[in-house]
């Protein structure tokens, strides 16, 4: 469950702490008060885009923190592995994000920095959102497809199917892309040009360096013999030559030792100092012996450097890119002298991917079909509860063109009244009644999902009357496996909650700012008395507020 979340400098919120108790928790006030922004702080901390303007003018960052409590962190410990971070402490798990204004955003999973698709990955395991926009989802087809394979767990055999309907697609694209690039004569010519060309310059990587290198040798040779001889004469080989200076320096030493005890060791450094210089001098020789003033070597590099031009300006700045132009001419060579040996094998490759698709999409259909009418039945019963006392629902699945989801079409139809024929939902549905078919469908699934904490946002909505304590009634009965949070403006549903939070908004040193309070038994009486009348509290809807909190007593017991 989630048991505190703290938002700070986001929009009207100055700093509140807000602590969730197990059950159902209602979070009520008036609009504009600042509901949206617990849910709102709640959507950044589970991996949402920032809206840079909601930072609280005159700050200069805005920030959320949530903290669950998990009595089964199996899942949200293997995602957190997988991503390379510590598991749950005894179950806990603190979420943190802060959005900057300067632009930057920090996230972070038990004190561990996370990117925001780790965020929203791990944001999936701990709460399911349903906000006042999500109802039109319920008539897409792509989501009442994901309705039923939720409900009939039916993801290891959709799995199953996408990766053979990707590889089906990969050969698909490589057929389109051979087809597309056909051969002709012209192309042929040009890149077998372009090969032999290269081929012949045999370019070898790290080899122009060194080309340079000797080509500035070769074309000053006699300077460099006559300057490298200069240098040889005066370490070792010419008259005057440091080695015999030291070697004289050393001598000198020696019989000083023998008067000051301390020379012996200038004159063991002044041997290392010779022993280094004759190693030097041998280095310099060995350098020059190497070098022979030769003409034809000479236009050989210039030619070889020439090359080298010639092949960065007409393919690529670099050698290693010239090599890798060789490599896709091969390549694109071969496949157009190959086209038609490739294009049979991959219609049998084709063939063989499609006859696997279809096994695949047959066993997923039969899977859907097995637990459409038990999901029709489930949701059947759950809108007589609230209130279509003779409406039905059914959950028909067809054969569809084939798509990542499946081989099928999944419809959802519904027939509120009694005496009326099914239809399909999104042709009859009003606003008020997708309201409760949502919650029916959600009701069904909670007792499937392992997802602790659900949040409605305004599920409630275009419902009143009786219906809006029918509702009240089945959010306190999904609550019972799961923590809700419900942002409501019905009173019928706010006296179901476990726990009441209300939001406030009031101003504070010439600033207006949002709080967030949960409320006691008589503040509760006056709270629901004011969503049923108003401001002005009578006798009547203080009345009618206490006998709504006591009808809703046994709905509102924590589980």
């Amino acid at each position: 469950m989630l048991t505190t979340l703290r938002v700070k400098n986001l929009a009207l919120v100055e700093n509140v702490r807000v602590e969730f108790q197990p059950g159902l928790n209602v979070i009520t006030g008036e609009t504009g008060a600042g509901k949206s922004i617990l849910i709102g702080a709640l959507n950044l901390l589970l991996g949402e885009r920032a809206d840079h303007d909601l930072i609280r003018a005159g700050e200069d960052a805005c920030g959320a923190e949530a903290c669950f409590r998990l009595a089964d962190a199996s899942a949200v410990d293997e995602a957190l592995e997988s991503f390379g971070l510590e598991p749950c402490a005894d179950g806990q798990l603190i979420v943190r994000r802060i959005i900057r204004a300067s632009g930057a955003s920090q996230a972070a999973i038990n004190d561990s920095p996370v990117t925001l698709p780790v965020l929203k990955k791990v944001g999936e395991l701990l709460v399911d959102m349903h906000g006042p926009h999500d109802h039109q989802s319920l008539l897409s087809p792509e989501f009442q497809t994901d309705l039923l394979d939720a409900f009939g767990h039916c993801w290891d055999l959709r799995a199953a199917y996408e990766e053979i309907h990707a590889q089906l697609q990969g050969l698909e694209e490589r057929v389109r892309q051979i087809e597309q690039n056909g051969a002709t004569a012209e192309q042929i010519d040009l890149l077998t040009y372009r090969i032999t060309e290269i081929e012949q310059a045999a370019p070898v990587d790290g080899e122009e360096d060194k080309v340079i290198e000797e080509h500035r040798l070769q074309g000053s040779a006699q300077q460099v013999l006559e300057l490298g001889g200069a240098a040889l004469n005066a370490l070792q080989d010419g008259e005057g030559a440091a080695f015999d200076a030291l070697a004289a320096a050393q001598k000198a030493l020696d019989g000083l030792s023998r008067l000051a005890p301390r020379a012996a060791d200038w004159r063991q450094e002044t041997g290392a100092l010779a022993g280094r210089l004759q190693e030097l001098a041998a280095d310099l020789r060995r350098f020059l012996e190497g070098i022979e003033a030769d003409p034809a070597r000479l236009a050989w590099l210039d030619e070889r450097l020439a090359t080298y031009q010639r092949l960065k300006r007409k393919y690529a700045p670099t050698v290693t890119e010239i090599l890798q132009v060789l490599e896709r001419d091969r390549g694109r060579l071969h496949d157009l002298k190959t086209r038609g040996e490739q294009l049979a094998a991959l219609g049998k490759e084709i063939e063989q991917a499609r006859t696997k698709r279809d096994r695949a999409g047959a066993a997923l259909r039969a899977r859907r079909r097995e637990h459409a009418g038990r999901l029709a039945e489930a949701v059947t019963r759950e809108l007589r509860a609230l209130g279509f006392s003779h409406g039905a629902f059914s959950v028909e699945v067809r054969e569809g063109q084939p798509r990542l989801s499946g081989m099928d079409d999944v419809d959802f139809g519904f027939a509120p009244n009694a005496g009326e024929p099914m239809r399909l939902l999104r042709a009859i549905a009003s606003s008020g009644e997708i309201s409760r078919v949502m919650l029916a469908t959600k009701a069904v699934l909670a007792a499937h999902d392992r997802i602790p904490v659900m949040v409605f946002d305004e599920i409630d909505a275009n419902v009143g009357g009786e219906m809006g304590s029918a509702v009240g009634r089945k959010l306190a009965e999904v609550a019972r496996r799961h923590q809700v949070l419900c942002i409501t403006h019905l009173p019928q549903v706010a006296a179901c909650g476990a726990a009441h939070l209300a939001v406030s908004k009031s101003v504070r040193d010439g600033r207006t700012v949002t709080d967030v309070r949960r409320l006691d038994a008589r503040e509760r009486v006056d709270e629901v008395a004011r969503m049923l009348g108003g401001r002005d509290l009578t006798s009547v809807t203080l009345k009618h507020a206490r006998e709504l909190l006591e009808k809703s007593g046994a709905a509102a017991s924590p589980p």
